[in-house]
């Protein structure tokens, strides 16, 4: 009789030991499937759906931080960083990967894109543009507008108005320009 009250929660323990909970059935990625009628496994995404690691938040038309030292220094080093390898240091378009051959992309002084609007800048940087991909997942938010900051910052340096400048200021330049 002892071993009768021993072995039956055994039984219930080993009957409750399937391996079916080990092998679920699964489709190896691009596997064909008779499941759905046009013989795939892998599904696309519903319409609509977001990635989980989408930002959702509403990104503004303008610059929406105050222009700081800090921050334009912070947007020099990302700008070194993650732009300065294709757009080159100073925004021309020739950085080092174009000296080795690869596309050069557009230069940040050229009309086009001193008059567009930092909306776009910051739309590049998020969601990439011809053959930039997009830097989303590498630079967040904040510093893609201290990189806008500071792309404006270089477009401001080579086309500043000259009666925007100190008279000292515009008499080196008067200097400069007689030589």
């Amino acid at each position: 009789m002892r071993w009768r009250t021993l072995l039956l929660p055994f039984l219930l323990l080993l009957a409750g030991c399937k391996q079916d909970m080990a092998d679920q059935p699964r489709y190896n990625p691009l596997e064909a499937s008779k499941q759905f009628a046009d013989g795939m496994s892998a599904r696309t995404p519903v319409a609509g759906s977001v990635a989980r690691d989408a930002d959702l938040a509403a990104t503004p038309e303008k610059f929406p931080y105050p222009l700081t030292m800090a921050l334009l220094l912070r947007g020099q080093q990302r700008f070194d960083i993650f732009c300065s390898p294709c757009h080159g240091r100073t925004g021309d378009g020739h950085g080092m990967v174009v000296q080795r051959g690869f596309p050069a992309p557009p230069t940040y002084h050229q009309d086009a894109l001193r008059r567009a609007p930092d909306r776009h800048f910051y739309d590049v940087i998020t969601n990439g543009y011809g053959a930039m991909y997009s830097y989303a997942a590498r630079v967040p938010a904040n510093d893609r507008w201290a990189i806008v900051a500071y792309i404006r910052a270089l477009q401001y340096s080579r086309y500043a108005p000259a009666d925007a400048l100190s008279e000292t200021l515009r008499t080196k330049l008067d200097a400069e320009a007689a030589r």
